[in-house]
Formats: C-alpha cells, structure tokens, sequence
C-alpha cells in the first residue's frame, strides 16, 4: 500500500523559507514521478513543481513559472523522500501542501497544469502559515 507523508510545514514570517519533505513507503522512488501541490482556503488545488525518478540531460524537474525562481524540488532516493525548498515566503503562500506521485511523468506534469486532476496517491499535507 503507498503511502506519502508529508511534513515541514509551520509559521514563517514573511521572507522567510521551510523545507517540506514527503517520504513515501510502499513504493520506491526510482520508477515513480512525485509532484507538490497547494491549496489555498476557499480555492483551487494548484501545481507548483514535479521530479522524475530517473536524471535526464534536459531536466527532470519541472517547477510551474509562478514559483520557478522561489521554490526548489529534489529527491533522495535513499531516504525514500522527496523535497520542496521554498525560499522568500509570502502571505499568498499560505497552504496546504500535497504531495502526490505516479507511475508516469508525463501524467505528472500534466496533473501540475491540471490541479493534479487523475492523479490517486496523495498524502495528507502538511499546512504552511505565512504572516507576520
């Protein structure tokens, strides 16, 4: 059975940055794409980056534009968990954040453009504060 955890979230002022980890059990990295959703109160789900499990030469990270230059995903195949760095903080950050996973990385950076629509393993977030 596949489970994801997630956990780093908190209270962080505005400026500041958290590192959320998603360890998953059941499965292993390699062979399976892993994405990082939000969502905000009273809105849509919202994809913000995917990694393959497999290096490839033209990148196998794919951050949404919106965040590209504040967020970071990565991997640790030998901790069984994947990474979301998010640097510079604001209060429109203020989330839960999902991570997910499938077979499949071109159904993952599909499901990053479709608020992770068809995608069937979740874990169950880790809520992120930003206020001062």
């Amino acid at each position: 059975q596949v489970q994801l955890v997630e956990s780093g979230g908190g209270l962080v002022r505005p400026g500041g940055s958290l590192r959320l980890s998603c360890t998953a059990s059941g499965l292993t990295l390699r062979g399976n794409a892993f994405g990082w959703f939000r969502q905000a109160p009273g809105k849509e789900r919202e994809g913000l980056a995917c990694i393959s499990s497999i290096p490839s030469s033209d990148g196998s990270e794919y951050p949404v534009p919106s965040v590209k230059d504040r967020f970071t995903i990565s991997r640790d195949n030998y901790r069984n968990t994947v990474y979301l760095q998010m640097n510079n903080l604001q209060p429109e950050d203020t989330a839960v954040y999902y991570c997910a996973t499938s077979r499949s990385m071109n159904h993952m950076v599909t499901a990053i453009g479709d608020n992770g629509n068809g995608i069937y393993n979740w874990g169950t977030g880790t809520a992120v504060t930003v206020s001062a």
